[in-house]
């Protein structure tokens, strides 16, 4: 009975060093309130979403300026989501997804802005910086 509940000791132990050790994931969802901030995901699949506050309707839209490294983590796809509201001239968010490519930092830098000569540029603006780690075999 002894041996039974330190087996069951160990492998929680074991669990729990694991668990702390290992903060990369293989999905991260963030938003606005985590520009600036650091996130860690796993390379060959992570995926990493980025949700952020727009209006399509005032003309400005978050734009990629910068993957510093485009080998660490490549853009998948984005949309603008439509209000759910239904009112004009209701806010939406625009969601972006990056995909992990290999291991390494890069730098994710975006701009919400009006896109056109002579619309205002940075409005707001969204930084994160991206750890890629391998999974440990």
């Amino acid at each position: 009975m002894k041996l039974k509940w330190l087996l069951i000791g160990v492998i929680a132990a074991v669990l729990l060093v694991m668990t702390a050790c290992s903060r990369a994931v293989s999905q991260a969802s963030v938003n606005e309130s985590d520009s600036g901030k650091q996130v860690e995901i796993w390379a060959n699949g992570g995926i990493l979403t980025v949700t952020l506050e727009s209006n399509q309707t005032t003309g400005y839209s978050w734009e990629l300026r910068e993957i510093s490294d485009p080998g660490v983590l490549q853009k998948t796809d984005n949309e603008y989501e439509t209000p759910t509201s239904g009112l004009v001239g209701a806010g939406s968010k625009e969601v972006w997804t990056f995909k992990a490519l290999n291991a390494g930092t890069t730098t994710l830098s975006m701009e919400y802005s009006q896109p056109w000569e002579g619309g205002q540029k940075g409005a707001k603006s969204f930084t994160l910086t991206v750890v890629v780690k391998y999974l440990a075999k």
